[in-house]
């Protein structure tokens, strides 16, 4: 009994074994039907290659596009950092203009008019060394409040002025060709409160007087 035990389980590990054989070799064959399905024909694959072409030389382009943007930009505006830093020079000329001529000791003398015409002539010379670069000064005073170009820093009665004209510059703004530079700091009119109130009252006094 127990040979032919032996014997019944040598034979099943032969099937095992045989069945094993046979599918390592259809493995193959199957791969290799497959592969054959998924090959293209001479057609498809030229066409494939032309829409990879054509794709690569649009990517090409695109690039080539920017390329030329950025080299336009850095050569029209490469100086706009230093421009906007060249301001502070300007800045500090017109604030020691204010305090030479608040100065008393130094009021109504020679000396402090030579000394403003040099600063004046200075001043000059770098509005026009910008203007060369295509830096131009912004139109402020008694321009309308434009927010693209101009902050306003404080409101002051004015009844002369439409509301919202700019009357003072506190800070002169530039503009670098089509780009803002920096913003003009002004101060802006507005009508006196008096006026205000007696515009209500004489609308109040209207309503009143339509109603009756």
């Amino acid at each position: 009994m127990e040979k032919d035990e032996t014997q019944n389980k040598e034979d099943q590990n032969l099937k095992e074994e045989n069945s094993d054989l046979n599918k390592d070799k259809q493995a193959p064959d199957e791969t290799g039907e497959r592969e054959d399905e998924e090959k293209l024909s001479p057609e498809d694959e030229i066409a494939n290659l032309k829409d990879k072409i054509a794709r690569t030389f649009a990517e090409m382009e695109n690039q080539r596009r920017r390329f030329e943007k950025e080299k336009d930009e850095a050569f029209e505006y490469g100086g706009f950092s230093f421009a906007r830093e060249t301001l502070n020079l300007l800045d500090n000329l017109e604030r020691s203009k204010q305090t030479l001529e608040n100065d008393e000791t130094i009021k109504d003398k020679d000396t402090l008019k030579k000394l403003l015409e040099h600063i004046d002539i200075i001043n000059k010379d770098m509005i026009s060394i910008f203007k060369k670069n295509n830096i131009e000064p912004i139109k402020a005073i008694n321009e309308k409040l434009d927010p693209n170009l101009h902050q306003a820093m404080m409101e002051i009665e004015d009844d002369t002025k439409d509301q919202g004209t700019i009357v003072q510059e506190i800070q002169k703004g530039f503009m670098m060709k089509d780009r803002l530079l920096r913003p003009s700091l002004v101060a802006v009119s507005k009508k006196k409160v008096e006026d205000k109130q007696n515009n209500q009252k004489n609308q109040e006094n209207e309503v009143k007087e339509v109603k009756n």
